[in-house]
């Protein structure tokens, strides 16, 4: 059956994952994702990191609908003279595949759009930094159906512009890095090393260790000479802390958003399943009405997974609850206890009935070692690993190892569990390696 065309109706509240490849986006929906956003290199803006052309857009949109899962299409660049012939010709391809929405943040493209496309489905993206009621029916009235509120915008203010505009989407990022510029609208990378942030090129100079080689108070008439010099040895200056807003996702409900958003079209696969996985499981517990004596508990352990299994910047709420957002001046990132080690290619029963995983390497793996394996809405299944097999060889093994030559191998489990396909599998680093 081809889905060619079609369009999915949108669920009552939304997970919006991000999607750099086809691997993260099969994991996102893997994972309880109900639509992901991509883009070519061209118009999004993600330059690096992003394998997608046109052909893999097609089969990203196809490989959604086929899960009954919406695709959403970025062309947020702010767009030069040069991009609009060939945008142009994208948009006449993408006509026929049945997008479920446009992201755009440039009047222009958005016109282009309406044109090519009538029909089309249009998402403000944040880089327009909508942050505001007049402005939110600004774009209502040009025809946008959802506006991504700019990540400045308070709780009370995104209740009142649900209040005046029941019928406009409000989607919000709840989770990911945070830019240091204004709605993303970063100028640095550009100054620096003449990459665009605007175009998708951002070589992330917020993230960069700086030293004060010169420095001089701006006061009563004197010049401000600050001069900043990206060394091996320094401080972070310009280092935001990343967003969680997990323990805010009923409030957020309350307020009017049905969109909730994560950041990291460049993170890994690990994040992406991780994240994913916990924030889905977040939401059907919200969504559960037997859950609301223990949501409280639950969105607690969720954030503490959050905290303690991925590597981050440390956790902020933003602007959300009208605080200043915070900045991480100690280091580029916190480091996690746990390593991304693997990733499931199928389950395997033997004749005696016994389940096994066949997993890809991505990381080393080690007899011995305490492993999770992430199943359906992040329920873990916890082992400690007692038996490595080679795939091709059949060999037992002491140890395994990714990058190029990547290994595949199987673990044996105690029980048999249905577990997705693509189900990743992290350890738990030992101490010695913690130190480093």
């Amino acid at each position: 059956m081809t889905t060619e065309g079609v369009k999915i109706k949108k669920p009552k509240l939304e997970l919006l994952a991000p999607a750099g490849n086809m691997l993260k986006l099969q994991t996102a929906l893997v994972y309880g994702a109900d639509a992901v956003y991509l883009g070519i290199p061209d118009f999004s803006l993600r330059v690096r990191i992003n394998d997608f052309d046109f052909l893999g857009i097609k089969k990203a949109v196809a490989d959604a609908h086929q899960q009954g899962k919406r695709a959403y299409i970025t062309v947020n660049i702010f767009a030069h003279n040069q991009h609009f012939s060939k945008l142009e010709a994208y948009l006449k391809k993408l006509k026929p595949l049945g997008v479920d929405a446009f992201i755009v943040s440039d009047p222009g493209v958005l016109s282009l759009i309406k044109k090519i496309i009538p029909s089309a489905e249009l998402h403000l993206s944040t880089q327009a930094n909508c942050t505001n009621l007049e402005a939110a029916r600004f774009w209502f009235n040009q025809g946008v159906s959802r506006v991504v509120l700019g990540r400045e915008v308070t709780l009370a203010e995104i209740k009142a512009i649900h209040r005046a505009l029941p019928k406009l989407e409000l989607e919000y990022f709840v989770h990911g890095a945070m830019c240091m510029a204004y709605s993303g609208r970063c100028f640095l990378s550009k100054m620096f090393v003449n990459r665009s942030g605007n175009l998708g090129d951002c070589a992330q100079p917020c993230r960069w260790q700086y030293d004060v080689n010169r420095y001089t108070i701006k006061a009563r008439g004197h010049e401000e000479d600050l001069e900043l010099v990206e060394e091996e040895h320094g401080t972070y200056l310009l280092n935001s802390k990343d967003l969680c807003l997990i323990k805010y996702l009923p409030e957020l409900i309350k307020a009017g958003v049905t969109s909730f958003k994560i950041e990291g079209r460049a993170k890994s696969v690990y994040y992406q399943a991780t994240v994913c996985a916990i924030y889905r499981r977040a939401l059907n517990l919200i969504a559960s009405k037997t859950a609301a004596p223990k949501l409280k508990k639950e969105l607690a352990y969720l954030y503490k997974e959050l905290e303690t299994k991925l590597i981050h910047r440390g956790y902020t709420t933003g602007f959300l609850l009208g605080d200043k957002a915070e900045q991480n001046i100690a280091d580029s990132h916190n480091k996690s206890d746990w390593e991304f080690c693997g990733q499931v290619v199928r389950t395997v029963q033997d004749k005696d009935g016994k389940t096994s995983l066949l997993f890809k390497v991505h990381n080393t793996i080690k007899l011995g070692d305490e492993i999770e394996i992430i199943g359906f809405d992040y329920d873990i299944i916890k082992m400690k690993l007692q038996k490595l097999i080679s795939a091709k060889t059949q060999e037992e093994l002491t140890e395994a190892h990714g990058g190029g030559g990547a290994q595949k191998c199987l673990i044996q489990l105690k029980k048999n569990i249905i577990l997705p396909e693509l189900a990743v599998i992290r350890r738990q680093l030992k101490s010695e390696i913690k130190k480093q």
